[in-house]
């Protein structure tokens, strides 16, 4: 089965917005197995200026990425309500699922990033998070590969602990870079961080 991809787990950041539209046509190129899971972006900023904490924000954060997935579901993607291993690029409509199984903890710590390696855990394949920028910076500079949380403001607070502890595969590049988005589809290496064990 040469040149099959495996199934991945593949986060869009919000702050990819301006570039969704090639983000969306080159996963359609490549036709790979993905399961897309959206960012908040703009519509979880307009969460955080209602200065609501807890339960509320939480939910008000979840339905704000189902918008952003129906945003990228313009590009020609289609969606799902259900979580499940892709057979092909789709977006996961993450508020559904998210209510009903209500995995993680209440708190602003926990974005669109760790509810990915939520996803990409319970599924038990690899995850890729699309940023703006090249990786996981810490101390001024990008980590190759990181083994244990580290203070970083480019994944959230909850993100690298979820990972390391729940041993989730996982990849942060830039989505600003095709050819780094199209190495990571298939494998192979490419600059950006991996999270190691």
């Amino acid at each position: 089965m040469t040149g099959v991809s495996p199934p991945l787990v593949l986060k869009i950041g919000g702050s990819l917005q301006g570039c969704a539209r090639e983000i969306c046509t080159l996963l359609k190129e490549q036709a790979v197995p993905v399961l897309i899971v959206p960012g908040g972006g703009a519509f979880a900023d307009l969460a955080r200026e209602c200065k609501v904490e807890g339960s509320a924000a939480h939910w008000m954060a979840i339905a704000a990425m189902e918008q952003y997935g129906w945003f990228l579901s313009s590009f020609g993607l289609p969606v799902t309500a259900r979580l499940c291993t892709p057979a092909r690029p789709i977006i996961l409509l993450p508020y559904g699922p998210l209510r009903s199984l209500d995995p993680l903890p209440h708190r602003w710590e926990v974005t669109s990033d760790t509810i990915a390696a939520w996803c990409a855990h319970t599924l038990h394949i690899p995850l890729v998070l699309l940023k703006s920028v090249d990786g996981i910076h810490s101390g001024g500079r990008l980590c190759a590969s990181v083994l244990s949380p580290l203070p970083t403001e480019d994944v959230d607070p909850c993100f690298l602990p979820f990972v390391l502890e729940h041993r989730v595969p996982a990849q942060v590049i830039s989505g600003r870079s095709p050819d780094r988005i199209r190495a990571a589809l298939k494998g192979n290496p490419t600059i950006g961080t991996t999270i190691c064990f």
